[in-house]
């Protein structure tokens, strides 16, 4: 408390001194301002309040960079007008610390310019004792340089407005050097002529603006920090007669004059980096050649070799040579062959005998001895020659022989190899019964870890068991190491490749027997596919589509597929995804649109990603199965339904249909209608014909027959009443002519009787134009129309109901000449057809052509009037058939 009492009262006392006999713009002073601050350390400040009265030390606080406050209790009030503070010193980048006057006053807040002011804080770290100072003096040429170079480590830290700068400083018995200022840790001093054999002193000065501090001086002599260059022209030199060494040689790299050296000699096999070194007692002498012992035969070695100063036990080491490799001389094969079986065949009914190049083959191997043995004994030895194309002889798997299981006689083979030094000691193998036999052991594992694959499995319960052989295989290569029978955990020393799948085995040899355990697949690191599933077939119906695609091939799939992943999507829409398990090879999509084009991918996954397979296009169905089908059976059954209905209701309703469609139409040859004409009695009738039989030439006008209806007509009218009270009707079933009916005219003078008899029937005629029927040529005599009797079944007409009425029209509309022949050749067919016979109510198309055999035998011009009269009489119907006159 002292101290810091008698710290303010001097800054007061040193503030006051300044401020005597001086004018300020300002009415806050602080002090001291100093020109830089240590980090970690308290500073004090103190403002003191000048030549106003406005303002006293309450009214007085500090403020950090304007915008921190100083909290009150770091202040120490020295009187009325001064005010400290102690703060702690902490950060690396400077700032101000300001004393501020509150606005206590209208004084205060006009002029509040004049009621601040500050110190700005440099800060700084103080210097450090720099560590692990070296030098070296590097060789150029024949000779050392003469520049020293040096890097230390620093200590401590540095802000940006004080840094700390070093100083390299070297002194010998010939004064003392120092090299350029930095402020990085590595500098050169120039010593002008490099002492050998010399003491150097060697130290490091840091200084900022805190202090300066010195390193720790190193003392050594001058050639303790040379390093040369590493030794030339080294050589290794193999040996016919000593196949385990290579002499080594090599040349000085400076002169000895100068430094002497020392060596130090590595060595390891080719592709290994597991290096072996010399003892440096063998080599810590003068000489330029050594040699390597204790080498395996027929191996390749890389050789290395450096130096340094003999003379003390901290001199620089050079680098290490270039390598220099070479393979030891050849000699006889150490070691067995690795002796290894397949299995093979479809059914495997047979194993491959293979082996790999003796572990210590000490040399190239050319051939092999494979000796079968029999139950009987030893068989002759068999050479197979060795594959020479491959390089590398550790790898190299030779197939020996292929041995079938049915040759139950052969129960073991051994193998010895053979190079240009010697033959190995043999490696015997027992041919199992079968390939396929129980595992005797389980609980296989097989996981990677750091680049490696590691196989564990668990020791068999029953004993004898020789050594175990771990086998990795991929297509169209297999490998395999062994261990002894102790191990149950032993990692791959093989070769292994990424993003490879190897189904790994272990085999016991037990007795002299291979037995196989479980297999594992595995892969030393998984990646996303190589490609995609390929979709080689789709099956779209009318709401799903069932998709087949291929498995990715093996070497393709860089991974174990977890799963796969089918995604589609109609046009311009999100597409929609479904998982699939990794076993399965198809997938059927459901609530799909009909008659919809679809897009579908399939993506394929392992733990480390997934690839798409080309897009895939189907359109779904317009119909759904069954739809078309569903509508032809229902349309048929609907068929069929309305058939049976209707053939039922026929068979129910046949007498309505029958009377509504099939009239009863009365028979004229029953009917009991009289003649046409009483005056002429009714004639024996003759058989009935359908085709006219005689031809009576009628020369009368339509008009005039009128005329004769007239006289009748109270009698007609009677008997027309009487028909259609008990017939109802004027058709003649089965007849094949049709006419208007009309009551008959007797062609013979038999008197009312005739009339009497006939009265119950109405005989049909028709008049047929001489020129023939459809075609029919009628002979050239007969070129006028005749009478026809007609069949016709057709119902009576109109006309024929009201002869009166008809007869009056047709002599309206018939202009008859002045008593013509009724037939009078081929002109007159037509107006016959087309007015008389409308006017008798006939149908013209309803007449019975005339029967070739019949003969006109009156000539129409020489028809008397009698004749006439009487074809009139023909003209009309008669009950019982047509009658020739």
């Amino acid at each position: 408390m002292m101290s810091s009492m008698v710290l303010q009262l001097f800054g007061l006392a040193f503030v006051t001194s300044v401020l005597h006999g001086h004018e300020f713009s300002t009415h806050l002073v602080t002090a001291p301002d100093l020109p830089v601050v240590e980090i970690g350390t308290n500073f004090t400040a103190t403002c003191v309040i000048v030549n106003t009265v406005e303002a006293t030390a309450d009214n007085l606080y500090w403020n950090l960079s304007e915008s921190s406050v100083v909290p009150e209790k770091n202040y120490i009030k020295i009187n009325e007008s001064a005010l400290a503070v102690t703060i702690l010193i902490s950060g690396e980048e400077s700032e101000w610390l300001f004393c501020i006057c509150k606005k206590n006053s209208p004084y205060v807040s006009l002029n509040k310019s004049k009621f601040i002011h500050g110190i700005y804080l440099k800060k700084a770290y103080p210097p450090r004792r720099v560590e692990n100072l070296s030098c070296v003096a590097e060789q150029a040429g024949k000779m050392v340089s003469n520049t020293l170079n040096c890097k230390w480590d620093v200590v401590g830290g540095q802000t940006e407005d004080a840094k700390t700068n070093y100083t390299v400083m070297v002194q010998h018995d010939s004064g003392t050097y120092r090299s350029s200022t930095t402020i990085l840790n590595t500098t050169f001093v120039d010593l002008g002529l490099f002492p050998h054999y010399m003491q150097l002193e060697v130290w490091v000065v840091a200084h900022n603006l805190l202090g300066t501090v010195e390193s720790e001086h190193l003392k050594q002599d001058a050639n303790e920090f040379v390093k040369t260059h590493p030794p030339s022209k080294v050589t290794a030199i193999p040996e016919e007669p000593f196949p385990n060494s290579l002499l080594i040689k090599w040349q000085h790299p400076i002169d000895d004059v100068r430094i002497k050296l020392t060596y130090q000699i590595r060595y390891c096999q080719s592709g290994s980096h597991a290096w072996s070194y010399i003892p440096l007692g063998d080599t810590d002498k003068v000489i330029t050649s050594f040699r390597l012992q204790n080498l395996q035969p027929y191996s390749a070695y890389v050789i290395q070799m450096r130096c340094r100063n003999r003379d003390g036990n901290s001199g620089r080491w050079s680098n290490w040579s270039a390598n220099e490799t070479k393979t030891t001389p050849e000699d006889r094969p150490r070691s067995k062959p690795d002796l290894w079986q397949l299995s093979g065949g479809d059914y495997g009914e047979e194993v491959q005998i293979i082996c790999k190049d003796p572990k210590h083959a000490n040399g190239r191997i050319t051939s092999f001895g494979l000796i079968p043995y029999t139950k009987n004994g030893r068989l002759e030895q068999e050479i197979i020659l060795a594959d020479q194309n491959q390089n590398s002889s550790e790898s190299r798997v030779t197939l020996l022989k292929k041995i079938s299981l049915a040759d139950k006689q052969l129960v073991k083979v051994c193998v010895n190899a053979n190079n240009s030094k010697g033959t190995s000691p043999e490696a015997c193998l027992g041919i199992p019964v079968r390939s396929s036999e129980r595992p005797t052991v389980e609980e296989l594992k097989v996981w990677t870890q750091e680049g490696q694959m590691f196989v564990e499995w668990k020791r068999p319960n029953n004993t004898g068991v020789t050594e175990y052989v771990v086998e990795w295989a991929r297509p169209g290569k297999t490998d395999w190491q062994r261990e002894n029978k102790t191990t149950t955990r032993t990692a791959i020393k093989g070769s292994l490749e990424k993003f490879v799948r190897y189904n790994v085995s272990v085999y016991v040899i037990q007795s002299g027997r291979i037995r196989k355990l479980v297999h594992r697949e595995a892969y030393l690191e998984q990646g996303a596919p190589e490609q995609g599933p390929t979709i080689n077939k789709s099956y779209p119906a009318y709401d799903n589509a069932r998709l087949v695609w291929d498995e990715i091939p093996l070497d393709k799939r860089r991974g174990f597929i977890t799963n796969y992943n089918i995604s589609y999507r109609k046009e311009n829409e999100a597409p929609k995804s479904i998982p699939v398990p990794a076993n399965k090879t198809s997938y059927t999509l459901t609530g799909l649109l009909g008659n919809t084009k679809y897009e579908v991918w399939i993506s394929a996954s392992t733990v480390a990603g997934s690839k798409n397979s080309n897009p895939h296009s189907f359109t779904t169905l317009r119909y759904a199965p069954g739809t078309i089908e569903g509508i032809v059976v229902g349309v048929s059954l609907g068929f069929l339904f309305f058939v049976l209905m209707a053939l039922l209701l026929c068979f129910l309703k046949k007498d309505v249909l029958k009377e509504n469609f099939w009239p009863q139409i009365p028979n004229p040859g029953e009917s009991t209608i009289g003649n046409w004409s009483p005056d002429y009695p009714p004639k024996e009738e003759t058989p009935k014909e359908n085709c006219v039989s005689g031809v009576s030439v009628l020369d009368v006008g339509v008009c005039e027959v009128k005329l004769g209806f007239e006289e009748d007509k109270t009698s007609l009218s009677l008997k027309k009443g009487k028909y259609l009270s008990e017939e109802h009707s004027s058709g003649i079933g089965g007849s094949s002519c049709m006419s208007s009916p009309r009551q008959s005219v007797s062609d013979s003078d038999e008197g009312p009787d005739l009339a009497d008899s006939t009265a119950s029937t109405v005989q049909y005629s028709s008049v047929v134009a001489s020129s023939g029927y459809k075609g029919q040529t009628p002979s050239s005599h007969s070129q006028h129309s005749i009478f026809s009797r007609s069949e016709s079944t057709q119902p009576l007409l109109d006309s024929e109901e009201h002869p009166d009425v008809s007869l009056q029209e047709g002599c309206r509309q018939v202009q008859h000449p002045p008593r013509p022949s009724l037939f009078t050749g081929a002109e007159n067919q037509n107006s016959m057809e087309s007015d008389d016979f409308r006017l008798l109510g006939v149908d013209h198309h309803d007449f019975c052509p005339l029967r070739e055999d019949t003969e006109l035998t009156t000539e129409p011009d020489s028809l008397s009037a009698d004749t006439e009269s009487a074809a009139v009489s023909s003209y009309m119907p008669q009950l019982g058939g047509y009658r020739p006159q």
